[in-house]
């Protein structure tokens, strides 16, 4: 029997990249046969996200684009979208299947060998069950693995659907953590970025255990006792949740990088205040001042909501000149997003399109800045690089510093195609104009 080819795509945060490898390993049998997504395929799977309303837009997108490759596919809606709009989602065209985030690990128990396209889109979504813990984590090529060890928050920011979309705080168990991390590090993987949806939350519900209660310092601090070589990168941790045990400790540790993102939103009380966030931005800076004491030269990522209800021009003047002198090495900036069925709806003070658009414009400039700023002081510094793959003209090989800085090679000229999918020092010796860093190998410099 000839195998049916299966295609996926993944929208939004890198928890959904975990759980999107997983589930696709569910396929991997004779039935099966994996293919990119911009090919031909029996079926498509899309991963879908809700944090914004562009991201629903895009999901359209996604879905026309299957069409266009086979337009009798089988096309099968999972993840938060799918969750929070099945009836929504389920009225797209092209739409087959719509699964809840509980059946969306069972994927391949709906399916039939003919994979007919439905006149009616078939939904199967039990809202009870999201509360359910799956352990998930990403595999393939890359060197890079995203493993899950939390789902779900217990925190109720007056903008964010997620808590809607994905339930209740929950955790993997340490001992099942520690057996994929040695899992991963032993088939290869260099580098796994410890994933969810408020990791510094860890330790709620924990999955198989019941007689104790965890932390996530007791989380980091088991992770540091594996033997196995390989990084650790955190991913984003919510400023609160970050205790100064955790930084003290990360500062000396023998796998866990230099990397930080530590989501912000606002640079005014005020504005946190009616976002709910359960932090001011004095905390914030405790924490950023913290890690540039024990850690000068790490990454410190942040998140900014610009446009929020009731931002007023004083308001983003606020955040801007807070963000100015803080210490932080760039910024992801989103334009707020009014989500259903949360508090930030029901505000006053409306920010139009136009305002949003430029004060979302003038944050990226500083981010620039800041980043660029941040690049040129780890010029002439010795950098351990996981290189992944060169670029299309081949003329350079690409990775990241332990502290997060994408750097480059010169291919050719060293001949150092071996250095694909490892870890090597480099010398750091210039900065080009797109913010790449240039490096050269270590030997040349000992």
């Amino acid at each position: 029997m000839m195998k049916k080819k299966v295609a996926f795509y993944t929208m939004g945060c890198k928890l959904n990249y975990a759980e999107t490898s997983t589930i696709a390993r569910k396929f991997s049998n004779l039935y099966y046969q994996h293919v990119p997504f911009k090919s031909y395929a029996d079926i498509y799977v899309i991963n879908s996200c809700s944090v914004t309303k562009n991201a629903e837009v895009e999901f359209r997108h996604i879905v026309r684009s299957a069409m266009n490759q086979n337009s009798q596919a089988f096309i099968i809606a999972i993840g938060c979208y799918a969750q929070l709009n099945s009836k929504k989602v389920s009225s797209i065209v092209g739409v087959d299947l719509v699964l809840g985030s509980y059946e969306k690990f069972k994927i391949t128990d709906y399916l039939d060998l003919e994979l007919l396209k439905k006149s009616h889109p078939k939904i199967i979504s039990n809202a009870k069950t999201k509360n359910t813990y799956f352990p998930s984590f990403s595999v393939g090529d890359r060197t890079r693995s995203f493993l899950k060890i939390q789902d779900g928050c217990d925190y109720k920011c007056s903008y964010c659907i997620i808590p809607i979309s994905r339930g209740a705080s929950r955790s993997e168990s340490i001992e099942n953590i520690l057996k994929n991390i040695r899992l991963l590090f032993r088939n290869g993987v260099k580098e796994i970025v410890l994933t969810g949806v408020n990791i510094g939350d860890y330790g709620k519900k924990i999955y198989g255990e019941n007689r104790r209660l965890y932390t996530f310092f007791d989380l980091i601090q088991a992770i540091d006792q594996i033997k196995e070589k390989g990084r650790i990168r955190l991913s984003s941790i919510e400023p609160n949740l970050l205790k100064n045990e955790c930084i003290e400790f990360l500062s000396k540790s023998k796998h866990f990088v230099p990397h930080f993102h530590i989501p912000l939103q606002s640079g005014s009380n005020d504005i946190l205040g009616k976002m709910h966030r359960r932090y001011k931005r004095e905390l914030y800076q405790e924490k950023v001042n913290k890690i540039r004491c024990f850690i000068p030269d790490a990454y410190i990522g942040s998140d900014i909501i610009v446009g929020f209800p009731g931002e007023t021009h004083k308001h983003f003047l606020e955040t801007y000149h807070f963000l100015k002198k803080l210490e932080i090495s760039s910024l992801h900036i989103f334009t707020y997003s009014p989500r259903p069925n949360t508090k930030s709806i029901t505000l006053q003070g409306y920010v139009s399109k136009k305002i949003q658009w430029k004060r979302n414009q003038i944050l990226r400039n500083l981010s620039n800045k800041k980043y660029r700023f941040f690049c040129e002081r780890q010029v002439y510094t010795k950098k351990t690089v996981l290189f992944e793959k060169n670029s299309t003209n081949q003329e350079y090989l690409y990775g990241y510093t332990e502290n997060y800085i994408r750097t480059k090679i010169p291919l050719n000229s060293y001949n150092l195609s071996c250095y694909r999918n490892t870890l090597q020092e480099v010398f750091i010796t210039k900065i080009d104009q797109d913010g790449i860093m240039i490096a050269e190998p270590i030997q040349n410099y000992n």
